[in-house]
């Protein structure tokens, strides 16, 4: 396995990835299969392209193909520019138990920290997704909030664990 960031050339094989995982875990995710798979692939290069303080890590196996993703996503306005956030994670079924969650996440930690003045990475993990918060808290994030009925997916509601985590020592 290993790890790089992804670019407007990655569009097709990063489209299918995200596909698969609206597609095999819609209460992931805030957005749909459905609205996703009719965007054009204009618009998965367009979220790939390089621009400062965002990027979106991928996950390849021996064979090079695309088994995971990530994506860091830099708060923009000037009263918030020293948080981050982790959107849009995803390890496909067969990558699985091979640690590529935690090889995603520790590089995006570390790029993070290469930010000047970058100082928080917050995300948001619904609240019954236990491997995704263990794996989480094995890397430093603490659960600061919960969002009661953050989504209503088929009639249902799901809770969101709000999780940050630190990148400077706090004074």
């Amino acid at each position: 396995m290993y790890i790089r960031v992804l670019n407007s050339a990655d569009a097709e094989i990063y489209r299918e990835i995200r596909l698969q995982s609206l597609l095999n875990h819609p209460e992931a995710f805030l957005s749909s299969y459905e609205a996703e798979s009719g965007m054009p692939i204009e618009t998965t290069r367009a979220r790939l392209q390089a621009v400062d303080g965002k990027f979106t890590l991928g996950g390849f196996n021996r064979r090079e193909e695309l088994v995971g993703v990530v994506t860091f996503v830099r708060e923009s306005r000037d009263k918030i520019s020293h948080k981050g956030n982790v959107y849009a994670m995803y390890v496909s079924p067969s990558a699985r138990k091979q640690k590529l969650g935690h090889l995603l996440m520790t590089e995006l930690i570390a790029r993070a920290k290469q930010s000047p003045g970058l100082e928080i990475l917050n995300l948001a993990v619904f609240s019954d997704n236990l491997p995704a918060i263990r794996l989480y808290q094995l890397l430093g994030f603490t659960c600061y909030g919960t969002e009661r009925k953050a989504v209503k997916l088929k009639g249902s509601y799901l809770d969101e664990d709000l999780m940050t985590l630190p990148l400077i020592p706090s004074p």
